[in-house]
């Protein structure tokens, strides 16, 4: 597919740093404080060292700072799955400068399988990614039926996927593309299902309560899909799903299980929103005067407030649709358990005996 090489590379690199990275220097961080308490500094030269004290090798002040910047940069992830200690990159460096009983550290099998689970995961994405939108487009035919009337908001390649087949096995039915402001992905959306032959119909995103009545079925997409069945997805979505309810219209969600994520809403590390620039609602030559103006206490009188995404409760949600097959939110849980182990969900750091 045209478009699946950057999402690929988006993922992947978030899997290298969430889940490789992030539990392999927790353990690397600790060799390396295990690695520097044990040296001590001297003004002698580099090349001197004190073989008596074999317990507290003894190294120049340069030689300990180079050990500290070796510390200090991040380490590569080859260096990481090759599982070299820091403590072996202390030794070369002592080596270089006079210590002849420094001594690389062989590959050990755990680092090995660890490189190997690395690369099969990395792989196994890819793969679920790549076939995610044939996956789920093979059950559009099963949820639109003849002359139907969908809403949809703003822009998700899944949902376009999906109104594509459906369209290609003969249905007739009419999209209402709520514009999604302030980035006006519908207007996107809507341009790709005109050029398919699909009926489309552009609306504010404040028409959606007067047009949601003439609707058959609400179909949108997600940027996560937390372990409860709530929906994390773009901002104006909680309005859409609130209008379907109040309605009897049925909100369906279509996202590849790779958007599954085993957190609650409630988690604390759960970022559930971001904040966007204000130039997206406010041109700040027209308001500049108004942005000029502060209070007694120097706060600004006007704010500008630009969220990315909202959330959608699970009691909104009528049915997931997803590679698996659709689903109820609450069956949502089990699904995750199957994708997900209790040591996903928790990074312990690792305990060092004093």
């Amino acid at each position: 597919m045209p478009d699946v090489q950057p999402l690929v590379s988006e993922f992947v690199l978030k899997l290298k740093r969430r889940r490789v990275l992030h539990i392999i220097k927790e353990e690397d961080i600790s060799s390396t404080a295990v690695g520097i308490e044990g040296l001590s500094v001297t003004a002698e030269s580099d090349d001197e060292y004190d073989s008596g004290n074999d317990d507290h090798p003894t190294l120049s002040a340069a030689v300990l700072a180079a050990h500290a910047r070796n510390a200090l940069r991040a380490p590569s992830l080859q260096t990481l799955l090759e599982d070299i200690p820091v403590s072996t990159v202390l030794s070369r460096s002592a080596s270089s400068a006079g210590d002849s009983d420094g001594k690389s550290g062989d590959k050990s099998s755990k680092s090995r399988k660890l490189k190997h689970d690395v690369i099969a995961a990395i792989g196994d994405l890819i793969d679920e990614i790549d076939t995610c939108y044939d996956q789920i487009s093979e059950q559009a035919v099963e949820h639109i039926h003849q002359n139907e009337v969908i809403l949809t908001l703003g822009r998700s390649r899944t949902v376009k996927e999906f109104l594509y087949a459906a369209k290609e096995k003969k249905r007739s039915f009419r999209v209402f593309v709520a514009e999604g402001a302030p980035r006006y992905k519908g207007h996107v959306l809507a341009k790709e299902l005109v050029e398919k032959g699909v009926q489309t119909t552009v609306i504010t995103d404040s028409a959606v309560f007067a047009m949601i009545s003439r609707v058959n079925m609400v179909i949108v997409g997600a940027h996560a899909i937390m372990a409860n069945g709530g929906v994390i997805a773009p901002v104006g979505m909680n309005m859409v799903a609130l209008a379907a309810q109040r309605h009897a219209v049925p909100f369906v969600v279509v996202a590849g299980s790779h958007k599954l994520c085993p957190l609650y809403p409630h988690n604390p590390e759960v970022l559930l929103n971001e904040l966007k620039s204000p130039s997206d609602l406010l041109d700040f030559g027209e308001f500049s005067s108004c942005m000029n103006f502060s209070t007694q206490d120097g706060t600004p009188l006007l704010n500008v407030v630009n969220p990315t995404f909202d959330y959608v409760p699970p009691k909104l949600v009528s049915l997931f649709i997803t590679d698996t097959g659709g689903h109820s939110p609450s069956y949502m849980y089990r699904l995750i358990a199957e994708y997900y182990s209790a040591d996903d969900l928790v990074v312990r750091r690792k305990s060092t005996s004093s």
